[in-house]
């Protein structure tokens, strides 16, 4: 994770290598999402990062390396997320239903806050948009760090407050949507402002987005009890 300086104790002032390092990652996250790696530049990242050029090959080996480094702080990022709000992936799931039901709330609260209300979320979307769109090394990385184990962690909790198995296809295809409406609010959070009349998406937006997308979920959760 990108880690500042601690004013209250210099000592432990991050060096500044490190946070030359950390400013070409987040430069490179943010210009790479948004015109796309063969529309940027280093000479841009770098100015964006207010670094010389040349420590980009310093520090990553050149453009390639910089777009892993990116890859791998969205990872980081969006493991630590995940894991305040679903706990490790190789744990197992809660093994009372009422408990695991409660998990699935509090990781849609999770979702809600860091993906719509963070602006840091935005750069992450727009980075992974533009990788699913034409896939590389860094989204294989992506993937196998945060959406296959995040997603498989959901489909067990799932199994465990629905009693539906963690791999059938409906679980999965559930799991699907209940994140895909959450996304949703980032990447059409234009649309979403201006037909509701929000200057910004907030802390009081996202928690209107919160009530809404867990009244979904309770909606879900009490079909499939009737349909056992």
């Amino acid at each position: 994770m990108i880690k500042l300086p601690d004013a209250k104790n210099p000592r432990r002032d991050t060096p500044p290598a490190e946070l030359t390092r950390a400013a070409l990652v987040r430069a490179a996250l943010k210009l790479f999402g948004r015109q796309g790696f063969d529309g940027t530049s280093t000479r841009e990242i770098a100015a964006e990062a207010q670094a010389n050029i040349g420590s980009i090959a310093y520090h990553f080996g050149g453009k390639e390396g910089l777009r892993a480094a990116a890859a791998a702080f969205i990872v980081e990022t969006i493991q630590t997320v995940a894991g305040q709000a679903l706990g490790n992936s190789q744990a197992a799931a809660p093994p009372d239903p009422e408990a695991a039901r409660a998990q699935l709330f509090a990781a849609l609260e999770r979702m809600v806050g860091f993906i719509v209300a963070q602006p840091q979320a935005g750069e992450i979307v727009q980075f992974v948009l533009r990788e699913l769109s034409h896939p590389t090394a860094a989204l294989d990385r992506i993937y196998d760090g945060v959406f296959e184990p995040t997603h498989r962690r959901l489909c067990l909790i799932w199994e465990q407050a629905t009693g539906e198995p963690a791999e059938s296809e409906r679980t999965r295809l559930t799991v699907f949507t209940l994140i895909g409406q959450v996304i949703y609010f980032r990447i059409g959070r234009e649309a979403v402002m201006r037909r509701m009349g929000w200057h910004d998406i907030g802390s009081a937006e996202a928690a209107k987005v919160v009530a809404v997308t867990t009244d979904n979920l309770s909606a879900i959760l009490a079909a499939r009890k009737r349909q056992k």
